[in-house]
């Protein structure tokens, strides 16, 4: 039986077929590696190292991942502090379950929470207390919020610690008693430090009503305590500090413009 002859065309169609489909075959592979990439890698907070810039101290932060229902936390994102705050705090507006967790870690993932991840009596509010041994540097704080129904979801915030700013500080440390004067759309003094033990009284001196309210806006839980009932002209509000730590506050009235900041020591 004689052999048919291949046309000369077969052979080109089969070798454009093979390099067609190898091509495809290779651009798949790229489309599922960077797929891949992004599950390993793009889901998850990318530390930086402190850079110096100018003799000055600046931080790059990852963009943060919120969890399904969140509202706010305390410190913001991004934000930079003078001194290590009092506790790490995430407002939701769900009901919590006791699953839920709080992790802060810096970039050689040591952890610096202390205690239990704390629910508070609203449901609303996720706290945990922070080691007072802070290094300056970058942290991510990884959460967990889960619902009664014991489903979970996961989110992540960051934010640095850079001790030089205390610098621009008012420094009233060791007087037992200060006053703070809220005038025009500012308190005066507006960031100070102060000793522990010492009692600040706030003075409303002007035609507006004030409040005084601890971060996050419009939460107020970062350290309800400071937080007063409005404030009409000659009106006071008086805390005494005890614990170390930052505390950042406002007027919710005017919480674009109206903040203040304690460092207390």
């Amino acid at each position: 039986m004689r052999s048919v002859p291949v046309p000369p065309y077969a052979d080109f169609v089969f070798l454009s077929y093979n390099k067609i489909m190898n091509k495809y075959l290779y651009i798949l592979l790229i489309v599922i590696l960077l797929v891949s990439g992004f599950f390993i890698f793009g889901n998850k907070p990318q530390v930086e190292n402190i850079v110096s810039k100018d003799g000055k101290v600046s931080f790059t932060f990852s963009n943060p991942k919120k969890s399904a229902h969140y509202e706010s936390n305390t410190p913001a994102h991004g934000s930079v502090l003078a001194a290590v705050p009092l506790n790490i705090v995430i407002n939701f507006n769900f009901d919590l379950s006791t699953k839920s967790s709080i992790s802060i870690t810096d970039i050689n993932n040591v952890e610096y929470g202390t205690g239990d991840t704390l629910v508070d009596s609203n449901k609303l509010t996720l706290r945990r207390l922070v080691s007072s041994t802070f290094p300056d540097g970058i942290y991510t704080v990884n959460y967990s919020a889960c619902w009664p129904d014991n489903s979970c979801h996961k989110g992540y915030f960051q934010f640095a610690i850079d001790r030089s700013l205390t610098l621009d500080y008012l420094d009233l440390r060791d007087r037992p008693e200060l006053e703070i004067s809220l005038s025009d759309l500012a308190f005066k003094p507006m960031n100070i430090r102060i000793s522990a033990g010492t009692k600040i009284t706030w003075k409303n001196d002007e035609d507006i009503v004030h409040y005084i309210n601890t971060d996050s806006h419009p939460g107020h839980t970062y350290y309800p305590e400071q937080n007063s009932k409005s404030l009409s002209k000659g009106d006071i509000f008086s805390l005494i500090f005890n614990e170390v730590g930052i505390y950042p506050y406002h007027c919710s009235a005017h919480a674009d413009i109206m903040v203040g900041s304690i460092i207390v020591e």
